[in-house]
């Protein structure tokens, strides 16, 4: 795997290698010293041209953890706001020798034009609406830590499907996974194309019970107003009495079910604070293991090579440091750095 650029061109082999990663990095952040040097000497870039907060600052610390060198870019302050173009700014980025560039930006596809200009490892933070791989991944990581599995499953999607691209991803991904989606909201969020997945084993519902019933996991997704270009609904009070979350909902659901939430919540529109601070709730976990996957993500891109592992460079290679890393390495040594599918 060269590039990290959406969940849908990922096989169910090389999903699952990368929860595993993660899970081998978990731990790094319960540490006193929350640190491996299995990216030294590398160098991460953030170039992110649309506001982020759990996104961009988890990327950042999961580089850092990594021992990576981790520049931020903002947009704002940078030559695109003097007319320059993504790939312009992308050659020059190129010509700094980064070994990893991350990427959001509000059209669909700009991480997949940075791989015709880069050497570097891409990885796509987020395109408008088309993915954000990293979040489907934290959020399977989520699902199996809590659910110790994930075929099987029943998962519905509450929300603005029509342009999450946290509900694309997560649909690549559950889906070739084993679990079943669901999805429901106003018709008017619900694209048609969506139904063309049905033989994938995901439903459209038109109604949030019907979605919720029995499900394992409910995802709540955010209303995104900064993509809605048209009247999607009458108003937000009626959006929260029709499609927002609600204990009423979740009884309808598994007696285990969990919930889930990409953030930032509208609370009181999208999920009640009642169930948002329940104890089903596992947001503030899905951002405690978005380290994770981001650190395995950069890891395997920017760090698993056929030469001898970092962590084995530090001095004694029994430090703690070094046996943080020696669960991945195990798994990663076969890979060839340039060879990668």
């Amino acid at each position: 795997m060269k590039h990290l650029l959406g969940i849908r061109e990922l096989s169910a082999e090389q999903i699952t290698h990368l929860l595993d990663t993660a899970e081998s990095f978990r731990d790094v952040s319960k540490r006193e010293i929350k640190k491996v040097p299995a990216l030294r000497g590398r160098t991460v870039i953030n170039l992110f041209f649309e506001p982020s907060t759990r996104t961009r600052t988890s990327f950042e610390i999961a580089a850092k953890r990594l021992s990576a060198d981790a520049v931020n870019i903002s947009v704002s302050t940078s030559s695109v706001s003097k007319g320059e173009t993504l790939l312009d700014t992308a050659r020059n980025l190129q010509a700094m020798s980064p070994d990893c560039i991350v990427i959001r930006h509000s059209s669909a596809g700009a991480a997949y034009h940075l791989t015709r200009v880069c050497d570097a490892a891409i990885v796509n933070a987020g395109d408008g609406s088309h993915e954000h791989p990293t979040q489907a991944l934290l959020d399977a990581l989520t699902i199996r830590e809590h659910k110790k599995g994930i075929a099987g499953l029943k998962v519905a999607i509450i929300g603005d499907i029509l342009h999450s691209r946290v509900a694309r991803s997560n649909i690549y991904l559950l889906s070739k996974l084993g679990a079943t989606v669901a999805v429901a909201g106003p018709g008017t969020l619900v694209p048609r194309e969506f139904a063309e997945l049905i033989e994938q084993g995901v439903r459209v519902e038109q109604r949030i019970e019907d979605a919720v019933a029995d499900a394992d996991v409910v995802m709540v997704l955010r209303i995104q107003r900064e993509r809605q270009t048209d009247a999607f609904f009458p108003s937000m009070r009626e959006y929260a009495v029709h499609y927002g979350l609600h204990a009423n909902h979740l009884n309808l659901a598994a007696s285990d079910a969990i919930v889930m939430h990409p953030g930032p919540m509208n609370r009181g529109i999208e999920v009640s604070s009642e169930i948002a601070d329940g104890g089903r709730s596992l947001i503030l976990d899905q951002v405690t293991n978005g380290v994770a996957v981001r650190m395995a993500v950069l890891y395997l891109l920017a760090g698993a090579d056929g030469t001898e592992h970092p962590s084995s460079q530090a001095a004694g290679d029994n430090t703690e440091e070094s046996r943080a890393a020696g669960g991945v390495r195990g798994r990663t040594r076969h890979q060839k750095r340039g060879t990668r599918d």
